[in-house]
């Protein structure tokens, strides 16, 4: 199938709103074709949330290349952009390791459900700290099973846990965070003048070669979100501290960038960190809104070192309101948000069902991804230095706010036909890798080097981003070797 759309007036609801968001013209909309069909099962509009996503990241690229000559058309394929919303990456010969930890999950309390999320081994110490139980399953949900699921959030969350107890569709917007929330932008947006011109200009072929990604983001939107960047042709080199790893996702989410370990306790690493700050074109982060703040790089100081710098930020569940600085992931902004509860009324189960793919994830990265780079358009066209934010739970809104999916064919699972011919060699082993879901004109998304796991180059070797973008060669030709 292939939908049009010529006529701004009629664009899909959620693009509309994203675009807006962007502060990108409704009528680049009339440069975007959607092909493929099938979506996902879900009682909100899943699909179309993936679709309109990543087509508003490949508009944005279409602005972009338009400043200086002609905007080229935008393609989405549905049924690949639903297959991204869950692995890009099909291992041949091994194995990805497990996604949760194994006393993650849902669990009935004496009031309601939880759910906790263990998956990050001091969250996992912090909620059997609160149980006071063995790490097994069934010891876990003999304990819960007695507790009030509010209390029990507070008391993990206190103790440095992730939790989140399930509340209904219409019990979160009466909530003071949940109103909060909803006072907020999509993508809330600030400018400055920029102090210096960069020569920039983006390529056709390669539309963001040239420009220098700092990555300090974690599971999952954010890295999605310079995943994205990295295909274009962006250096992204990906920070993160000691000990941090995310073995079920590396492999899908470091595809074309430069991965290092730094600890920003110390002197020596905080001047290295602050050298690579400096030179960046774009700094995309994840951690809670004040952690950057105790660490002593808080927004005023990150301008200080870069007063050019493109800002981009995530948080889960929003930056104002008594959650704000609080943890999450996707899976309990669902639950906290009435996903989960709406799913599962929907199917009339037993248990909480919450959306077939971390869609709040991907859909928030894409969105960060476009606002990076209505960061540079602003940047090139007017002068500008953006600073944007965004957030899991207004993301939620995006979705939630719109009906469910249309009457039409299932999306059909992953088929041998939407993979790439050609192996990844993984520094896990030979892998294939999804046709990428939008292309724009005639670039589509590619990768310069294959998925590697985190901290993969010391950090000696990349004291600039010439010498990361060196390093990922270097490392891309030894894996070409294996």
């Amino acid at each position: 199938m292939r939908e049009r759309h010529a006529d701004h007036d009629a664009l899909p609801p959620i693009l509309a709103e994203a675009l807006a968001a962007l502060a990108l013209p409704p009528e680049a909309g009339n440069r975007l074709t959607v092909t493929g069909t099938g979506s996902l099962p879900s009682c909100f509009p899943v699909t179309a949330l993936a679709t309109a996503s990543i087509a508003a990241a490949g508009l944005a690229v279409s602005e972009l290349l338009g400043l200086s000559g002609r905007a080229p058309a935008v393609t989405v394929d549905r049924h690949l952009a639903s297959a991204w919303f869950g692995t890009s990456v099909r291992p041949q010969g091994w194995t990805l390791p497990a996604a949760w930890d194994p006393i993650a999950g849902d669990y009935r309390t004496a009031d309601g459900w939880i759910r906790l999320h263990t998956n990050a081994p001091r969250h996992r110490a912090a909620a059997l700290a609160v149980l006071d139980c063995p790490g097994q399953r069934e010891a876990v949900a003999s304990v819960v099973a007695r507790a009030a699921a509010e209390g029990l959030e507070s008391a993990i969350l206190r103790a440095g846990g992730c939790a989140a107890a399930m509340r209904g569709l219409d019990e979160w917007p009466r909530l003071d965070q949940g109103r909060a929330v909803r006072g907020e932008p999509l993508v809330a947006v600030a400018d400055r003048p920029v102090q210096h011109r960069a020569p920039w200009r983006p390529d056709p072929d390669r539309p963001l070669a040239g420009i220098r990604v700092l990555d300090l983001t974690r599971i999952l939107a954010g890295p999605v979100a310079t995943r994205f960047l990295a295909g274009l042709g962006a250096d992204v080199l990906r920070i993160d501290p000691p000990g941090w790893d995310e073995p079920s996702l590396a492999p899908d989410v470091t595809l074309g960038k430069v991965c290092t370990r730094l600890d920003l306790r110390q002197a020596a690493d905080r001047r290295h960190f602050e050298t690579l700050l400096a030179e960046a074109d774009i700094l995309v982060h994840g951690y809670r809104p004040d952690a950057l703040e105790r660490l002593g790089y808080g927004a005023a100081r990150r301008r200080t070192l870069n007063p050019d710098l493109i800002d981009v930020a995530l948080c889960a569940y929003g930056w104002a309101g008594p959650w704000a600085g609080r943890r999450g992931f996707d899976s309990l902004v669902q639950m906290a948000a009435g996903i989960a509860a709406a799913g599962q009324r929907w199917m009339r189960a037993e248990r909480p069902v919450p959306l077939p793919v971390q869609a709040l994830d991907h859909a928030t990265g894409y969105l960060m991804a476009a606002a990076s780079i209505r960061g540079l358009i602003a940047r090139r066209s007017e002068g500008r230095a953006v600073t944007a934010r965004l957030s899991l739970a207004r993301t939620a809104c995006l979705l939630t706010d719109h009906p469910g999916s249309a009457p039409g064919p299932a999306f059909g699972g992953y088929r041998d036909r939407d993979y790439a011919p050609q192996m990844e060699h993984t520094a896990w082993g030979p892998a294939l890798r999804l046709h990428p879901p939008v292309r724009i004109g005639g670039a589509p998304l590619r990768w310069d080097h294959p998925a590697g796991p985190l901290g993969a180059t010391d950090a000696a070797q990349v004291r600039t981003f010439d010498s990361a973008r060196l390093s990922g060669s270097i490392r891309h030709l030894g894996e070409q070797k294996r």
